[in-house]
């Protein structure tokens, strides 16, 4: 990506930098920072080795023609210029530990440091999946807690803890149904998804070979139920719906969804993903759903993004059970055991969706988060969710446009553009000020049924006073819209580490790589 021509620094530039130092090192405690390859040392290493450990008194045939024929091409750095360099780019970014994250659809939330300190003991992070079953007790105790309490809290009767993360969980839960489905002979070819679901939905079910029609929406922004009923023909293999869905509300006839799917003999599939603004308070099994993935990083506070690798639990009504994928995790007398082979009962699995379970931290940090909160802890988790996103929304649509002002969000608040009409200023524009006010930029243009769409999510984990500290400021930079200020917004950001993108020309030539 380039920055705006004569203005910030480019991301990456075509030559290696001049050791000099930079017309502008730095503005206050800000430090300008270039890329690892611009600076410089490509002679030299930050470690150095005696003749004796480079082979210097060793035949060089030894070696079998391993030597390297020209230059590692990689800069040498010494241990202070190694970790300035790296504390430097970290203040560039903007981060949940600095400020609120407003991300609509996306729950990035506080993550507790008691989960971290738990996820750090040598009995969780240690571990390696090829250890004796016996040496691992502990760990499959864990998992087994965790996934005990998925299923009470969904009212479920079956889970797969393998899929690494919402998407992985979405083609988990359409692979037991296209098991379940050709298991009874009736192979189907159809997956309907509403125009409110996320964006993977219709990925994922084109990825496990379906095709995929797409179901309207009403006006108040719910599943039209007129339209889901005209297309459940018999080739449909399964509904996708998100609910809580991406404009905030509740389905309100999720019931009814489930009846009709049902009734023409596909399954319900739940898009999990906003489960953290019910958790508690509903269990999908009760309205019916079939398969539901969990994003633990959104509901149970894992890192999302960092700290390994994800997690995407999906659990599984008693028809789809028999379908979960391996390895099965049971218990008899003996203890904990991982059924790795899909033979005896387990001859009708999917088959394995991963190699290993390999998220440990992430139970370790979701089950840390349920145990900390309880029972009714958790069901508070929901209530000051829902709380949190109705503040927002009673504070800014006096000026700004909610999409669907009617009645009560859930843990997200929809805003449109309509309030822009006519300023000169676009969501993208509003969006970049944003930084310059401090804060990240909530989820722009999606989810796609509105225009201009601002989709903010302050989730549970937010305090009124930094509430009030997000919401002054964009009723600030609303007023300055109104006051026609338009430069402030078509060139911003202006305190930004780099000033605006070209994001078209990143989008169609991207550069992901530095050459010399």
């Amino acid at each position: 990506m380039n920055a705006v021509p004569g203005v910030g620094r480019p991301t990456r530039p075509d030559a290696v930098a001049s050791p000099a130092a930079p017309a502008h090192p730095g503005k206050g405690l800000a430090q300008d920072e270039p890329l690892i390859f611009e600076l410089g040392g490509w002679d030299k290493t930050g470690v150095d080795f005696s003749a004796k450990a480079r082979g210097g008194d060793r035949d060089s045939s030894d070696l079998e023609g391993l030597t390297r024929a020209v230059p590692l091409r990689l800069p040498g750095l010494s241990e202070p210029e190694t970790l300035r360099h790296y504390v430097r780019l970290s203040q560039k970014n903007h981060a949940i530990d600095l400020a609120l994250y407003p991300l609509g659809s996306c729950t990035m939330k506080h993550n507790p440091r008691m989960g971290e300190k738990l996820a750090r003991l040598a009995g969780f992070a240690d571990i390696h999946p090829l250890q004796p079953i016996s040496t691992v007790q502990g760990a499959l105790a864990l998992m087994g807690q965790l996934a005990h309490w998925l299923k009470t809290l969904t009212g479920m009767p079956a889970i797969a803890l393998s899929p690494k993360a919402g998407a992985h969980g979405e083609l988990c839960g359409l692979l037991a149904i296209r098991a379940a489905h050709e298991a009874r002979g009736d192979a189907r070819k159809t997956v309907l998804v509403p125009t409110s679901a996320h964006g993977t939905n219709p990925a994922t079910a084109a990825l496990a070979g379906y095709q995929v029609a797409q179901i309207a929406q009403t006006a108040d922004g719910h599943v039209d139920l007129a339209d889901l009923a005209g297309k459940l023909h018999p080739d449909v293999a399964a509904v996708m719906v998100t609910n809580p869905n991406t404009c905030g509300l509740f389905e309100r006839d999720v019931i009814e969804i489930a009846r009709l799917t049902h009734e023409a003999g596909a399954y319900f599939y739940c898009d999990g993903a906003n489960f953290n603004a019910i958790v508690g308070r509903v269990r999908p099994g009760d309205l019916g759903v079939d398969a539901m993935h969990i994003n633990l990083h959104k509901t149970f506070s894992t890192p999302h993004g960092g700290g390994g690798p994800g997690a995407g639990p999906v659990v599984l009504s008693a028809a789809l059970a028999p379908y979960a994928p391996i390895p099965w995790l049971t218990q008899g007398e003996a203890g904990f055991d991982l059924t790795e082979e899909a033979t005896g009962g387990a001859k009708s699995s999917v088959g394995r969706m991963c190699a290993f379970h390999g998220q440990m931290g992430m139970f370790v940090r979701a089950l840390a988060y349920m145990k900390s909160h309880g029972s009714d802890g958790l069901l508070r988790v929901a209530e000051d969710a829902v709380l949190n996103a109705n503040y927002v929304k009673a504070r800014l649509s006096g000026v700004m446009t909610a999409s669907y002002p009617d009645g009560p969000c859930m843990h997200e608040v929809l805003f449109d553009d309509r309030w822009l009409e006519g300023t000169g200023v676009s969501t993208l524009d509003f969006a970049k000020a944003m930084i310059d006010a401090g804060f990240h930029p909530m989820t722009m243009y999606f989810p796609l049924v509105v225009r201009g769409a601002m989709l903010i999510e302050p989730t549970e984990t937010e305090s009124r006073r930094e509430l009030d500290r997000f919401c002054d400021t964009l009723l600030d930079l609303a007023a300055a819209v109104r006051a026609r200020d338009v430069e402030r917004f078509k060139g911003a950001p202006f305190h930004a580490p780099l000033r605006r993108l070209d994001e078209t020309l990143a989008a169609r030539k991207p550069r992901l790589a530095w050459t010399l």
